[in-house]
């Protein structure tokens, strides 16, 4: 086995199962309590992020511009203010939220089906293949100005998502062998993209595609957030209905085959279905790293290993968590943004050293 291997083979441990000691089981009123409390503080945590910015604007204020629009009360906001609201700050912070949901969740379940708990969303190559169908129509041009760039990038992710899923097929199909695709899938999207970056764009396009590339919510509208927020929707119902799934996987795949899994059908349903929702994400608001990586451990802690219950609040724990990144990301350098994907990834550094620091006390 090469030293590539070693490092991106899983473990032959068996996770730990749902409800095992150290970890606290969320049975009835805890479960609600604690899904209930996620949600409140989901809902502060928009309302109080789309009133910090430049233009002074209170939570009362975000209430009257969200109810004049859904038809529950009258507009007391001048049409300025109401528009920050509802056409600027609102659509970004929820498409923030929906983002952080949808990584976690893909993190959560990768690192369960590829039995990885450094696996993130992007360990399929998706965010590499995104970024070079960007880079394709934003630098070269492709399609003529009738694909976009989120279309683009949605290809993108596509095609990669494709050839990981081919290679890994014709070496076997094992996960050691879908983590390894992955890895070859993302440097061959990598190098294409710097190719093409480096021999074809000016200084201009160069710096609105790396600030892309590193995760911007800027500039994005309310069909992203109804277009992302539905794949999310989907994803987690279809993750959900595999909770129990999920849960044999952490024995292993024979103890899954065992049990009466179809190991390999579920194993590529889930990964098509992850690989969308990421692809779907990442050309709304680009490659944001760490939420995928670090969240499902951070849930684990709260809920336990049992997807019926880890699911929804890695969820609620990424939505919140990407809200506040992202606030930080628009305001600590104002007027200047920072891509939310450098925030992220300065706050999931340490905390993927404690992973690798706690994997490593296990073994």
């Amino acid at each position: 086995m090469t030293d590539t291997e070693r490092t991106a083979a899983p473990r032959e441990r068996p996770a730990p199962a749902a409800g095992t000691r150290g970890r606290p089981r969320l049975r009835g009123i805890g479960g609600g309590l604690l899904w209930a409390g996620g949600i409140l503080l989901l809902a502060l945590s928009v309302a109080v992020a789309v009133t910090i910015g430049p233009a002074r604007i209170s939570v009362v204020d975000v209430w009257s511009a969200v109810a004049s629009h859904l038809g529950i009360g009258e507009a007391r906001l001048s049409p300025i203010r109401a528009g920050i609201i509802w056409n600027l700050r609102m659509p970004r912070t929820l498409l923030a939220a929906v983002c952080g949901a949808g990584l976690a969740v893909c993190g959560t379940v990768m690192q369960s089906l590829l039995r990885n708990p450094l696996a993130d969303p992007f360990v399929l190559g998706v965010s590499s293949g995104a970024s070079t169908g960007a880079v394709l129509v934003v630098v070269l041009g492709v399609g003529g100005g009738a694909v976009s760039l989120s279309a683009g990038a949605f290809i993108g992710a596509l095609c990669s998502f494709a050839l990981v899923m081919l290679l890994s097929h014709t070496l076997g199909g094992s996960t050691d062998r879908v983590v390894l695709s992955g890895v070859a899938a993302m440097q061959l999207f990598s190098a294409l993209t710097s190719f093409v970056v480096m021999t074809a764009a000016d200084a201009e396009q160069t710096r609105g595609v790396l600030f892309w590339l590193l995760g911007s919510l800027g500039g994005v509208g309310w069909t992203d957030v109804w277009l992302c927020s539905a794949v999310l929707a989907v994803t987690l119902l279809i993750c959900l209905g595999h909770a129990r799934t999920l849960d044999a996987f952490a024995f292993g795949q024979d103890a899954a085959a065992a049990l009466g899994v179809h190991v390999g059908r579920t194993r590529t349903v889930l990964l098509c279905t992850t690989a969308l929702l990421t692809a779907a994400l990442v050309s709304s608001a680009g490659a944001i790293g760490f939420v995928g990586l670090v969240l499902p451990h951070a849930a684990r802690a709260l809920a336990g290993s049992g997807h019926r219950r880890l699911l929804p609040v890695t969820a609620l724990a990424g939505a919140v968590f990407l809200v506040w990144a992202d606030t930080l990301a628009r305001t600590v350098l104002d007027p200047q943004e920072v891509p939310v994907g450098v925030v992220t990834a300065l706050i999931g550094v340490p905390a993927f050293v404690l992973v690798l620091y706690r994997t490593r006390r296990a073994t």
